[in-house]
C-alpha cells in the first residue's frame, strides 16, 4: 500500500475524519486536501533519502519518533506536540516556511480549498506521513529498520512511488517536483 493509502485507510478512515474535523472540512474535501499536499511531502521524502546520510536519517527518525501513534490514536494530530513535530519534519523536508507556503498555494489552486486551511493541515499531515512509515518500516533480525527491503517491495520507494509519478495529485506533482529540484 502507498503512502496516501495508507494514510487514507487509517484507523478506518478515522484520520481523514479528524484531520477535516480540526481544519473545519469535511471527509471529501479532506481527502482532496490530503491528494494535493501529499505529492509535495512525497518527493521532498525521497530528495532527503537521496541526499548522503538521507536514508540514515529517516531511519533515525523513524527509530526514535514515535511517529506511528498518529496512525494509531488520529485524535493526537491536533496536539501540540503533533503539530511542532510536523513543523519539525517540514523544517526537514522542505527547508523553509517559504516552500512550505508554495505546497499550500500550490496544493489550493488545484484543490479549491483555501491556502490557509492546507497551511494549518500541512504539519498535522507531515505528522501521519512519518506515522504511515514508520508503520511500513520493517525491522531486520539486529532491530535495524529496513526503508527498502531487499526481500520482495515494501520498502520507502514503494510507499511514494505512486505519488511520485502524479498517481496522487495528477499534474501537482509535475508542478511541485520543481521546487525540489532547485
Amino acid at each position: 500500500m502507498d503512502l496516501l493509502q495508507t494514510i487514507l485507510n487509517a484507523n478506518d478512515g478515522r484520520a481523514v475524519d479528524d484531520l477535516g474535523r480540526h481544519v473545519g472540512l469535511d471527509r471529501n474535501q479532506t481527502m482532496s486536501a490530503i491528494q494535493g499536499l501529499m505529492p509535495a511531502l512525497a518527493a521532498a521524502m525521497a530528495a532527503n533519502a537521496a541526499k548522503p546520510g538521507g536514508l540514515e536519517g529517516l531511519e533515525s527518525a523513524l527509530t526514535r519518533g514515535g511517529h506511528s501513534r498518529y496512525l494509531d490514536d488520529p485524535s493526537q494530530v491536533a496536539q501540540p506536540e503533533a503539530i511542532e513535530d510536523g513543523k519539525g519534519i517540514l523544517g526537514h523536508l522542505f527547508g523553509s516556511k517559504d516552500v512550505s507556503r508554495q505546497v499550500a498555494s500550490g496544493a489550493a489552486a488545484h484543490t479549491g480549498i483555501g491556502a490557509d486551511v492546507l497551511k494549518k493541515m500541512l504539519p498535522m499531515l507531515a505528522s501521519l506521513a512519518m506515522g504511515a512509515l514508520a508503520r511500513r518500516a520493517t525491522r531486520s533480525s539486529a532491530g535495524n529498520v529496513q526503508l527498502n527491503p531487499s526481500s520482495g517491495g515494501g520498502g520507502l520507494m514503494d510507499m511514494l512511488g505512486p505519488l511520485l509519478s502524479g498517481g496522487g495529485g495528477g499534474g501537482l506533482g509535475d508542478l511541485l517536483g520543481g521546487l525540489f529540484r532547485r
